[in-house]
């Protein structure tokens, strides 16, 4: 019973940091890992004996990002007016992965003496921009940054996962893999597009007043099958949402009025609430439990301390100049540019053989605590989004 209470009474402390984040503009995620850093010296201290957890965390994390991305995909609109913000936050997510993630593989190889393909695979996890943290994160600001940042952060998991798995799966890089890799994308767009109908279809069909959840598990179940193919199944998650949250753009053609698009919106309605629901509480437990993971010498290791803010102050700027660039405005969208739940998972994922001691848990964490305190220091600066001016 101890273990029911303690995990009740830490998902309703998450969830009250949760409402009460758009007053503290304090990110929930940075009260989380406090809370579950906390949990764990209170059990030390107590000499409570707690299991490993280490093997939960993957699980938990592959689920949340499943979830996480769902809900943003449901969220977004798409149609010609959207264009340009899809334009513009596909080259941000794409770009800056590429440029941060070529420049650090560089400083690996140099500093870790290994070959260029490790250092690749080692510097990717922090190329890539957070959906799980900087979503939720963005929920206080203005509708368009709101959208950019939902748009921006799905795609940079999408575009990260694809070349993390590009990098890591291939020995050598010549016409042939990149072939295959092209037709890898084909084939999972052709699942994508039957699935989804697939999925769709069911939805519509079903009476039974249990729908939701075995959806929800048709979709973990064909996304746990594409990646045991090595297949990009992040792209099937976002185009499911798409597909999902917009039918009312396809309304014209005459397969989709067979969905009947007014009583399926309501479906949809009831669905993105319910993978709300799930998304926070999976999101919440992750948290909570890489937090309870962390040790305090992984925070404060000196030797990787540097590394990781001059991989924090690297990101930011590159951030900042491609703002620029594209003629966005700077603030508060530089702030939104997290590592967590991805970048974890990535560098989990990570194969023994290709591993390097200069990337550890310590510099994986300390980069993730790093950019949200940046995050959160930013957005406290910011003004709330009643007050702001849009110049879009």
């Amino acid at each position: 019973m101890t273990v029911i209470i303690t995990i009740s009474i830490l998902i309703l402390m998450a969830y009250l940091f949760d409402i009460t984040a758009a007053k503290t503009r304090i990110p929930s995620v940075i009260l989380l890992l406090v809370l579950g850093f906390l949990t764990k010296q209170v059990g030390d201290f107590f000499s409570i004996n707690i299991p490993d957890l280490k093997p939960i965390l993957p699980v938990l994390g592959t689920i949340g990002l499943i979830l996480i991305v769902l809900e943003g995909s449901l969220e977004l609109e798409i149609n010609k007016s959207k264009l340009r913000v899809i334009r513009k936050s596909s080259l941000l997510a794409f770009i800056p992965l590429i440029l941060l993630s070529f420049s650090l593989a560089y400083a690996f190889q140099y500093y870790g003496q290994v070959s260029f393909k490790i250092a690749l695979a080692n510097a990717i996890p922090f190329a890539v921009i957070s959906s799980a943290i900087a979503i939720p994160s963005a929920v206080n600001l203005l509708a368009k940054d709101k959208e950019f940042i939902t748009y921006e952060s799905s795609l940079s998991d999408i575009f990260g996962v694809i070349f993390f798995n590009f990098i890591t799966l291939n020995d050598y890089f010549n016409t042939e893999s990149i072939l295959f890799f092209i037709a890898e994308i084909l084939c999972m767009l052709i699942v994508s597009f039957i699935a989804t109908l697939a999925l769709a279809f069911f939805l519509h069909k079903i009476k039974h007043h249990i729908k939701f959840i075995p959806i929800i598990i048709l979709l973990t179940l064909i996304y746990a099958f594409s990646k045991i193919f090595h297949l990009p199944a992040l792209i099937f998650i976002l185009l499911f949402g798409l597909f999902m949250g917009n039918i009312d753009e396809l309304r014209h053609y005459k397969f989709i009025q067979q969905f009947h698009p007014i009583n399926f919106n309501k479906e949809v309605h009831k669905f993105k609430e319910l993978t709300t629901e799930i998304a926070f509480l999976i999101r919440a437990l992750f948290f909570l439990l890489f937090g309870f993971l962390i040790e305090i010498e992984e925070i404060l290791n000196p030797d990787t301390i540097l590394w990781a803010v001059l991989i924090t102050i690297a990101l930011f700027v590159l951030r900042m100049i491609f703002l620029k660039l594209f003629r966005l405005q700077v603030s508060p969208l530089v702030y939104l540019a997290p590592r967590g739940l991805i970048t974890i998972l990535l560098f989990l994922s990570i194969p023994v053989s290709q591993s390097i001691d200069l990337v550890n848990n310590s510099l994986v964490i300390q980069v993730i605590i790093l950019t949200a305190l940046v995050m959160m220091v930013g957005l406290m600066r910011t003004r709330p989004k009643e007050e702001q001016v849009e110049t879009v």
